[in-house]
């Protein structure tokens, strides 16, 4: 080591510390690598929780002070985030698919909150463990003779292993409906056990913040005229006020390291789930009573927030552009389709500057139908003010065929639209109000030309069964195969196509067969038999689909 004169010093002290020095500087450099490498990846960030106090005032009538508003608005606009699974050494799994090569699997899973936590950790991290609990509850079942009412078949044990091989595998996972805090969840941050369990990383958005007097602990049940019945609800209902989080969301997990997450509220937000849920009426009120004899469960849920999207851009090396987007919305459920429409345009119009692989996964709530909550004068006016009605009218008394054109129209049209939302929409005589929002996303075009994937070759499905966005969605018989379902239902009726994959990878035209199939979507399925292993009650109301994305051009 070369030292300068001018430092006026004896040469014997700095060669006696030269090892001392070396072992600094070396320290030194990992360090300053590690503090680069900390920059480039959030371990964890988190906007303020509410406390108990926050959470009574926000479900009070009264202006809330300017304070409570802002935390409001930041928690529904800033996500949580955690990277601690990459500093844990986390690595994707990136399967070798049979005919596509190495790959990223996609799940897409409502997962109805949580509320069955413990099954789907257990699902995700221990499948003989998993396989040992559907053995033993179905045997438990068959000594009983009791039966899941929403079970037709059992899927056979060979089977259910070969589709929880398939979640197992997947190296990003998207969640609707998460809690955090909700003691119908047993007070679990869900996403964040889920992080763990799974050694992934994830980002977390919050929609809405639940302060039902039923959530909070807070109701009185002052109509119900029994006291001891009374007492009892109220015991019930009771929350820790300590553990009480009330928030409730969407959530991304990645085995790849997460760039950057942001959470976007929708602008147009239909259904006001604040002041329409807390002044239901009572024709609204029996409606909801209704739904119960068919096994669905309607109750007020007061909320703040609004329906809301969850963006995470993911270093993916694999990719010639490194990054990857997945944005998951969640659109409203008690609206028109023109309405889910409008919100579905501010995703399209969030991404379209994105020029790299973008994929698109949630709950669209795509019913084909209007399910806003009953008032009567929208009802008249659906009835009678809309042209629609009058059309019909004149077709029904114009031909003297009065009922039967009725029956034979409703018949009709509800074949046509019975899970396939993408069906034709035929103005006046067998509507599909759903039918504009996959037409806008097929026309749609990023910055950089590129289309989402519509293709639906037979020989790139799991099934064989080929059409419209097969190749990312599960095709059937008819329509798609469906992803949600009442607990009872008859035949076709209660179920419904509600969830979506949709994938922009590099191709340009939206059905070009000749276009490119590096990253694009293969091989979709629809787990229907994992979510109902178990015969005494689903995972979740929600079935979780996959699709596989290769990151080389298949075949070659």
């Amino acid at each position: 080591m070369k030292i300068r004169r001018e430092t006026q010093r004896p040469i014997h002290i700095f060669q006696d510390r030269l090892p001392a020095l070396a072992a600094v500087v070396t320290l030194g450099c990992i360090l300053f690598a590690q503090t680069l490498k900390g920059q480039q990846y959030t371990r964890y960030s988190a906007p303020e929780m509410f406390s108990y106090e926050e959470l009574l005032a926000l479900s009070e009538d009264q202006e809330f002070e300017n304070d409570l508003a802002d935390k409001l608005r930041t928690i529904t606009t800033t996500p949580f985030l955690s990277n601690e699974a990459h500093y844990r050494g986390t690595l994707p799994h990136t399967p070798d698919v049979a005919g596509l090569g190495p790959s990223l699997r996609v799940v897409f899973w409502n997962i109805e909150r949580g509320i069955h936590l413990d099954e789907i950790k257990l699902l995700f991290t221990d499948k003989e463990g998993f396989l040992e609990k559907v053995r033993a509850s179905r045997e438990e079942a068959a000594d009983l003779q009791s039966e899941d009412p929403r079970q037709e078949e059992p899927v056979a044990l060979e089977e259910l292993a070969d589709q929880i091989d398939l979640l197992r595998m997947a190296d990003v996972i998207v969640l609707n409906e998460v809690d955090w805090g909700m003691k119908r969840s047993g007070y679990r941050a869900v996403i964040q056990e889920l992080g763990e369990a799974l050694n992934m990383n994830w980002a977390y958005g919050v929609e809405f913040i639940e302060i039902d007097p039923t959530l909070l602990g807070t109701a009185t049940f002052d109509s119900v005229e029994d006291e001891q019945e009374r007492s009892e609800l109220v015991e019930l209902t009771a929350v820790d006020k300590d553990r009480l989080g009330a928030l409730h969301g969407t959530a991304i997990l990645s085995r790849y390291p997460i760039r950057e997450a942001k959470l976007r509220p929708f602008q147009f937000q239909p259904y006001d789930w604040y002041s329409e849920e807390k002044g239901i009426r009572p024709m609204e009120q029996g409606i909801r009573a209704g739904a119960r004899v068919i096994g669905e469960e309607m109750y007020r849920e007061m909320r703040r927030g609004g329906r809301t999207s969850l963006l995470v851009n993911l270093e993916v090396p694999d990719l010639p552009e490194k990054t990857l987007t997945v944005v998951s919305p969640h659109l409203e459920n008690r609206t028109k389709p023109k309405h889910r429409r409008q919100q579905m345009n501010e995703v399209l119009e969030w991404v379209r500057n994105i020029d790299h692989p973008v994929i698109i996964a949630g709950d669209l709530n795509t019913t084909t139908g209007d399910s806003q909550s009953f008032k009567l004068e929208r009802e008249l006016y659906k009835k009678y003010g809309e042209t629609d009605y009058w059309v019909n009218q004149g077709i029904k008394w114009g031909t003297g065929i009065g009922v039967v054109y009725d029956v034979f129209k409703w018949g009709f049209n509800f074949t046509k639209n019975q899970s396939d939302p993408t069906a034709r929409h035929i103005p006046f005589f067998a509507p599909n109000h759903e039918q504009q929002l996959f037409t806008n996303l097929e026309e749609f075009r990023f910055r950089d030309g590129g289309a989402f994937d519509f293709r639906g070759g037979a020989g790139r499905t799991s099934n064989g069964m080929p059409g419209t966005l097969a190749n990312s969605n599960q095709r059937a018989g008819k329509g798609f195969v469906h992803t949600y379902e009442f607990v009872i239902t008859i035949g076709v009726v209660g179920k419904y196509k509600l969830d979506w994959i949709f994938v922009k990878s590099h191709l340009e035209g939206a059905r070009d067969e000749n276009g490119p199939y590096r990253f694009a979507p293969h091989f979709a399925r629809t787990l229907k038999g994992i979510n109902l292993a178990l015969p005494d009650r689903p995972l979740s109301d929600h079935n979780p689909m996959t699709v596989d994305l290769p990151f080389g051009e298949p075949g070659e």
